[in-house]
């Protein structure tokens, strides 16, 4: 799953040092909000049982995910992967996307149509 991975290292970023106010209120929302629903989990389980173990993978941390919520097929995989892929074209998060440009300095990069443009500019890719 292409966002797992990054939740689970803000929740450790958080956790070691509490991150700024472009990410701390948004931790268990957006993305967050939408994979843990995807598979049937709640935000806050999944932050302790992150910070509960430390040197667990992010594929120890799925698979608990899987067994605790639901474990989606493939084909399902590939779809919510393609949705978060392209999320902030032209649909619910268009307007969150411009905000985040505009509060970011970035409303001149014609370049950034999808939240995961805006996410590996905003980290630096």
């Amino acid at each position: 799953m292409l966002y797992f991975g990054r939740m689970i290292d803000k929740i450790r970023a958080h956790a070691a040092s509490p991150l700024d106010e472009n990410y701390a209120p948004f931790l268990g929302k957006g993305f967050d909000a939408k994979t843990c629903n995807f598979l049937k989990i709640s935000y806050p389980d999944l932050s302790d049982h992150v910070l509960a173990h430390p040197d667990a993978t992010d594929d120890q941390l799925l698979e608990w995910a899987f067994t605790h919520g639901r474990r989606p097929d493939d084909e399902a995989i590939f779809v919510f992967n393609e949705f978060c892929r392209k999320y902030g074209w032209n649909d619910e998060a268009t307007d969150r996307l411009k905000w985040r440009k505009d509060t970011s300095n970035l409303s001149d990069r014609a370049d950034i149509v999808t939240m995961f443009h805006y996410i590996d500019v905003d980290e630096g890719r």
